[in-house]
């Protein structure tokens, strides 16, 4: 079986064209039609949600520099 990959902008959601096709004239072919599905953009947003998050916290409770240099130790410990 030959594939075909090809990305089309949906304008009109009651019909499909496709055009310039490398198929014979009543050539049979398999249609499938996949959404592309933004994953990327939305993992990134997510991220940026969870950052805002994290900020928010740490103004409302900010962490010292000897807070913050005590935890690196706990670290490097293995605590």
């Amino acid at each position: 079986m030959n594939a075909y990959k090809t990305y089309i902008t949906i304008e009109d959601p009651k019909q499909v064209i496709l055009s310039d096709l490398p198929f014979q004239a009543g050539q049979r072919v398999e249609v499938i039609i996949l959404a592309k599905d933004n994953q990327r953009a939305t993992l990134a947003e997510e991220l940026r949600k969870l950052f805002k998050e994290i900020q928010a916290i740490h103004a409302d409770n900010p962490l010292t520099d000897e807070e913050i240099a005590a935890e690196i130790e706990a670290y490097r410990r293995g605590e």
